[in-house]
C-alpha cells in the first residue's frame, strides 16, 4: 500500500447567508405594510375630499346671501342641518341649549364668544359686516365638523 500524503485541511464553515433576497415570510410583512399605508392614504384623502366638498357646499350658500345679517341666518340654517344628521333631536333645540349644543365637549366659542350672533343675528336689520364673517367662520367649522361626524 502507498501512503500518499494528502493535503489536509480544517473544516470550512460555509459563507454566511445574504441579505438579498429577503425570506419570504420578509416580503409577506412588507405586503401588508404597504397595503395598510395605501389604505390609510386613501382614508386621509377621501376624508380631505370631503371636508372641501362640505366647505364649498357651505362657502356657496353663504355666497348667495347678499346682507350680513342673511348670511348668518344661512350659517344658522346650515348648522341646523347638520346637527340633525348627527342627532335628529338637536334640531329642536333653542336659545342657550343650542348654542350648548354647539360649542361641543370642549370649546364655548357659541355660548360665550362669537357665535352667540347666530341666535338672533339672522333676524337683525344690521350686522356688522366683520362681527357676522367672525361668527360665520366660526360655524363653518362646526358645519363641517358636525358633518363629518357619525352618529
Amino acid at each position: 500500500m502507498i501512503a500518499t500524503a494528502l493535503p489536509l485541511r480544517d473544516v470550512h464553515l460555509p459563507a454566511a447567508p445574504g441579505v438579498w433576497p429577503p425570506a419570504p415570510g420578509w416580503w409577506l410583512l412588507l405586503g401588508v405594510l404597504l397595503l395598510g399605508l395605501a389604505v390609510f392614504v386613501a382614508l386621509r384623502l377621501r376624508r380631505r375630499h370631503r371636508r372641501r366638498r362640505w366647505q364649498s357646499l357651505f362657502d356657496a350658500a353663504l355666497a348667495a346671501a347678499s346682507a350680513p345679517a342673511a348670511r348668518v341666518g344661512r350659517a344658522s340654517d346650515l348648522l341646523r342641518r347638520a346637527a340633525r344628521r348627527r342627532d335628529p333631536s338637536a334640531a329642536l333645540l333653542q336659545g342657550e341649549a343650542w348654542l350648548r349644543f354647539l360649542d361641543g365637549p370642549a370649546r364655548r366659542d357659541f355660548s360665550q364668544g362669537e357665535g352667540r350672533l347666530l341666535l338672533d343675528g339672522g333676524f337683525r336689520r344690521q350686522v356688522d359686516e366683520a362681527q357676522a364673517a367672525r361668527a360665520c367662520a366660526l360655524a363653518r367649522g362646526r358645519f363641517v365638523d358636525l358633518m363629518e361626524r357619525r352618529r
